[in-house]
């Protein structure tokens, strides 16, 4: 029996697993909400860049279906 942890060894084993697993889930929540922080910048930038495409659209001489004029 002299291969069976002890139960200090296991619960040693444990503890360090449980500590590796916060790390890893503190890790984890910092880089989703870095991502969502970006996610969220780049969802309001692409609105502002689609605004300021119609308004240029909106401003542009006829339409961007018009044939070229025939010389």
């Amino acid at each position: 029996m002299g291969d069976t942890p002890s139960i200090s060894d296991r619960l040693e084993a444990l503890e360090s697993r449980l500590m590796f697993q916060d790390d890893t889930i503190e890790k984890l929540n910092r880089t989703i909400t870095e991502q969502w922080l970006k996610i969220d910048a780049l969802t309001r930038q692409l609105a502002s860049l689609n605004e300021r495409l119609r308004e240029a659209e909106a401003r542009a001489p006829g339409t961007a279906n018009e044939p070229p004029p025939h010389y």
